[in-house]
């Protein structure tokens, strides 16, 4: 999935600007896994384990505002922190979120 795409363009003023990219609330649940980082962890290695696409990073990182940087790719390790299992629903709300206004 490439999430770059749904980035729009406005002009204002004759300038061009790029919209922001909203990302939907991940409410928790019972399916959720629960792993503990290890040294070398990082969220696209992890989406490419969990989800089979590695560009699907940024679900693991929204599901853990406060635990997981948003700056960084790598986990310090010793962190627990939680996976969704399901990706197509959070990737659907995305959709409807960025998407969904054109």
């Amino acid at each position: 999935m490439n999430r770059l795409k749904s980035i729009g363009i406005k002009t204002r003023n004759r300038k061009r600007m790029y919209t922001n990219l909203k990302y939907p609330q991940i409410p928790l649940s019972a399916t959720d896994l629960y792993v503990v980082s290890t040294i070398g962890d990082r969220l696209d290695i992890l989406a490419n384990d969990f989800y089979k696409d590695k560009t699907l990073w940024w679900i693991i990182a929204v599901a853990n505002p406060g635990i997981i940087k948003g700056d960084s790719w790598f986990i310090k390790p010793g962190i627990r922190f939680r996976i969704p299992p399901n990706a197509e629903p959070i990737i659907n709300s995305y959709n409807q979120l960025n998407l969904g206004n054109r």
